[in-house]
């Protein structure tokens, strides 16, 4: 930290420091070999006072004026979001009510520990809030016991695996390449640096194999089996994976980062009376702030609760957790149950609209939010469809598909997902359409007059159907 920096906060807390930099520090500092100058804190210090009394900030100061760079960026990126139709999967439109909730005072509080049982004084009001995310995160899945403090879903992930395993032991999760997720055991990730995972994919129909599942549990008596995907498009029988576990001594944990919201609606299979664990994010599906939560049987929490605290994390984030709250509320009420099934009916149109302009689909179908579009009989990669789709302001992005002969950063298919859509009121006349656009798009991806009308036909349904009711 430079020096003038360092004489600017001591003068800003001690009102009388003036006296002191001139009569003592000042004649000795200029005579230093290194002295280069240092701004006067005096000037500093008249900025940084009303009536005699030093501030800390500005209490009217915006964000335009305090950072015109960051909010010019702000500004950018919500102009992006109004008018791009958004097809990443794992993305999806927070509601007001939660935006404003990760914008309270709540960010100032320090709450390590668990409501009831802080390490800090003051908590009284935050405990109150994380109660009331992890009732309602209970009540939405009929869980025994929940931790609402995970910063992502892959702490979440982490927390189940540092409560019941250790390093060395071995578990069984979904291949990465086959549409499982990095935590489930990719050998770039901690999970399969530590852990000794063994995966399982999908058979000769593309179709989860269960009875690769079974075989492998035999043969390895694994400690964990975990379930869930980041790209299956298809439900997870859920019953069948945790019996496969019970027979083989094995615990089961489950990660609905993707399908969370659809299960919150109905329109997805619930987990939760199955598994021992269940982890998830807060946002995607479930349409909540950036965050993670772990719901397991009542015989689990302790082990749970001291993995994340003080196992991986410190103190949790009280704004975020808050943001939770008010998404769960969101989920229980009747219309997101509409909003669920409305998801599932987006995304079939979309698939079986883009069947019909000679794309294939990963599984043949979809039975939930998101699907695999093989691309190759177009004789394009998925990294240029992301490019030209995104230059006719369609967002979607690269994904390898089952034996993808591409790199990963180029891959042979690309990745849609209908709950942000959903979110902006597309029901299945614009996912039709939206199906129609990409198509069009991927006929000609090199003709830029067309990428230009398919911008212009997107343009108009954006405008339409606005996000935060922008026209």
């Amino acid at each position: 930290m430079k020096d003038g920096v360092v004489f600017t906060l001591i003068e800003a807390i001690l009102p009388g420091f003036q006296v002191f930099w001139e009569q003592l520090i000042l004649p000795d500092a200029v005579n230093y070999p290194s002295f280069s100058g240092f701004t006067h804190p005096g000037a500093v210090f008249s900025s940084l006072t009303a009536s005699g009394t030093p501030v800390m900030f500005d209490r009217n100061l915006t964000l335009s004026k305090a950072d015109p760079d960051v909010w010019a960026a702000i500004q950018k990126e919500d102009v992006r979001q109004e008018q791009h139709i958004e097809l990443i999967a794992s993305e999806n439109y927070a509601s007001p009510a939660v935006m404003e909730a990760q914008g309270t005072q709540l960010t100032n509080k320090y709450a390590e520990g668990y409501p009831g049982k802080r390490y800090y004084g003051g908590c009284e009001y935050v405990d109150v809030v994380e109660q009331l995310a992890i009732d309602r995160l209970k009540q939405i899945f009929g869980a025994e016991a929940a931790n609402v403090q995970p910063n992502s879903g892959s702490q979440a992930n982490q927390g189940v695996y540092m409560a019941v395993l250790k390093p060395g032991d071995t578990v069984l999760g979904m291949s990465l390449a086959e549409g499982g997720h990095l935590t489930h055991g990719a050998s770039v990730n901690a999970s399969g640096k530590l852990y000794n995972f063994i995966s399982y994919g999908l058979d000769a129909n593309e179709v989860l194999n269960y009875d690769q599942v079974e075989q492998l549990a035999k043969e390895h008596k694994p400690k964990l089996i975990v379930a869930g995907a980041s790209a299956y498009a298809l439900h997870i029988d859920f019953e069948r994976m945790a019996r496969i576990a019970r027979e083989n001594g094995a615990l089961f944990m489950v990660d609905i980062a993707h399908y969370a919201g659809l299960v919150a609606g109905g329109a997805y299979p619930n987990p939760v009376p199955h598994a021992d664990f269940v982890t998830s994010t807060t946002h995607k599906s479930l349409r909540g702030p950036r965050g993670g939560v772990i719901m397991m049987k009542a015989e689990h929490e302790k082990i749970i609760n001291s993995a994340i605290f003080p196992g991986i994390q410190g103190g949790p984030l009280m704004h975020v957790i808050a943001g939770k709250a008010v998404a769960f509320k969101e989920a229980l009420e009747p219309g997101f149950k509409d909003y669920a099934q409305q998801v599932v009916k987006n995304a079939k149109v979309l698939a079986d609209t883009l069947v019909k302009r000679g794309l294939r689909i990963v599984s043949g179908r979809t039975e939930s939010h998101v699907m695999l579009v093989d691309l190759r009989s177009k004789g394009i990669t998925g990294k240029e469809a992301e490019a030209v789709l995104g230059q006719a302001h369609i967002t979607v992005n690269k994904n390898a598909i089952p034996n993808d002969p591409e790199k990963p950063f180029v891959t042979s298919g690309i990745r849609l997902g209908t709950p942000a859509m959903t979110t902006r009121g597309f029901t299945e006349a614009e996912a039709e359409l939206t199906a129609n656009l990409i198509a069009d798009v991927l006929d000609n991806p090199r003709d830029e007059a067309n990428i230009a009308a398919v911008r212009a036909r997107v343009n108009e349904l954006t405008s339409r159907l606005p996000v935060y009711g922008k026209k």
